[in-house]
């Protein structure tokens, strides 16, 4: 039996829970673009799905609304795909386990993909409706928005006749999202060289972090697991004499590493288990507030040869690790407490010959998310790295005149009883992408509640969803 059959509305959560079923990762999004592909032929709707996997699926609108002005109803079909430790799922070729519990739902180990799949499931329940009053409807699902909104930037827009757009890719109830940060992945290639290296393999772990949405969250000053294991690595190095074989952390340069280990080869054992033992209580004591589960390890203890970094290329490693800008770079002026620059190490990786270090770059000032890239890009430099960037997206600027911002104020006064608050967002949204495409778009994002996203915490609440779903009906109605 279908874990969220008994609730309403019936279908929004029907479809979610499909959705659910279906691996959609970022990167893997062939398998959902085609399930909306069969849900469009099924109900005898237009549609078109291009090379990337973006659909677009069209519908007239009801009665009485037949000449009203189109709208689109917009999301993304991918989701980010994090896990706990000891979660066995495979996320190429598994749907997730939800849970239902007081009113929440998440997943078992795993992110839910609440973030998009609720605007995915939405949109499929309007275009499945026969008594919802409504506008044409322009559904319009893209892919890989999480790794750099690569579906939004590859779509073709012409087809598409709105000026009105509704985004549902908010995370938060009661927030009209008007404006937001453009961003690029800013991935960093620092060659390495090895030489073989007798002793002792040691593990150390730097875990049990909270992470989360690089853009949401960045501002709640969590630690970033793989730049603790920098400073882990610079410190070690002043009193240990040991040879580094490779580091690792995080998985989506998106979302804040939850966990970073390095390989290490050494002679001293116990003075490598002091210092992790020392900077463990320094980094719980600096993090406690927000990190309260962080703890290093120290575990291995294998004797042997190993190919490790030479001398040079392991300075090199930690003074990238050390020195590159990591989280909020400058606060709004102009908008209280709004991040206005910011960039997270989500990847580490050691592949080879290279270390790689996975960026996610945010401004709602283009000219300082160049400064920043240009920053990188002049250590990568003199380190004798280079940097690669991609999905470099712009920045939502605030309409001043918005007609939905207007229609969308008044019906939620209606339903709620007071003003919603009405804000810009760190985070990008694919509102920007659409905006330049689109002359003269008028464009809102909202939707309903959901925490910890982009963590295996994640979660949405039910009666959120309940209530956002009244008001998105509201909303299309009063658009006639």
């Amino acid at each position: 039996m279908a874990v969220l059959s008994g609730i309403e509305p019936k279908e929004v959560f029907r479809y979610f829970e499909e959705i659910c079923g279906i691996p959609h990762g970022s990167g893997n999004t062939k398998p959902i673009s085609d399930y909306c592909v069969r849900f469009a032929d099924e109900h005898g709707l237009r549609y078109i799905q291009d090379d990337s996997n973006n659909v677009i699926i069209f519908k007239d609108g009801t009665p009485g609304y037949e000449q009203s002005a189109p709208v689109m109803i917009q999301g993304h079909l991918d989701m980010v795909c994090e896990k706990e430790p000891d979660c066995t799922i495979d996320f190429e070729k598994d749907g997730l386990s939800l849970r239902l519990d007081g009113g929440i739902i998440s997943a078992d180990g795993t992110t839910l993909g609440g973030d998009d799949g609720i605007a995915v499931a939405m949109g499929l329940a309007l275009l499945a409706s026969s008594d919802i009053p409504h506008p044409p409807l322009e559904v319009v699902l893209t892919v890989d928005e999480e790794i750099g909104m690569l579906g939004a930037d590859a779509l073709d827009c012409s087809p598409l006749k709105s000026r009105l757009m509704l985004n549902l890719d908010s995370e938060d109830e009661g927030i009209l999202l008007v404006s937001c940060a453009g961003g690029v992945s800013a991935t960093c290639h620092l060659p390495v060289s090895r030489k073989e290296t007798s002793g002792t393999k040691i593990t150390l772990k730097v875990g049990g972090l909270t992470g989360g949405h690089s853009g949401v969250e960045i501002d709640k000053g969590r630690a970033n697991a793989n730049q603790l294991m920098g400073r882990l690595l610079n410190e070690l190095s002043k009193t240990v004499d040991y040879a580094l074989i490779s580091v690792s952390g995080g998985l989506k340069d998106n979302a804040i590493p939850r966990e970073s280990s390095a390989e290490i080869v050494t002679a001293d054992i116990a003075a490598v288990q002091a210092v992790a033992d020392k900077f463990g209580s320094i980094f719980a004591a600096e993090f406690r507030g927000t990190d309260p589960e962080l703890y290093i390890e120290a575990a291995g203890g294998e004797n042997g040869q190993y190919m490790a970094l030479d001398t040079s290329s392991k300075q090199r490693v930690i003074a990238a690790l050390v020195n590159l800008p990591g989280g909020i770079q400058r606060m709004s002026n102009d908008i209280a407490g709004l991040v206005q620059t910011s960039l997270n190490m989500g990847i580490l990786k050691t592949v080879d010959d290279e270390v790689i270090m996975s960026y996610a770059v945010r401004s709602s000032v283009g000219t300082e998310k160049e400064e920043l890239v240009s920053r990188i890009t002049n250590l990568m430099d003199i380190l004798g790295g280079t940097v690669d960037l991609m999905g470099d997206y712009p920045a939502w600027e605030y309409k001043s005149d918005s007609v939905l911002r207007n229609v969308m104020t008044e019906v939620f006064e209606e339903q709620y009883g007071h003003k919603p608050e009405v804000a810009a967002i760190h985070a990008g949204l694919e509102c920007g992408l659409f905006a330049g495409k689109l002359p003269g778009l008028d464009c809102v994002s909202c939707g309903p509640d959901m925490k910890d996203i982009h963590t295996p915490k994640e979660c949405m609440d039910v009666a959120s969803v309940q209530r956002t779903w009244k008001y998105v009906l509201g909303v299309l109605k009063r658009l006639k």
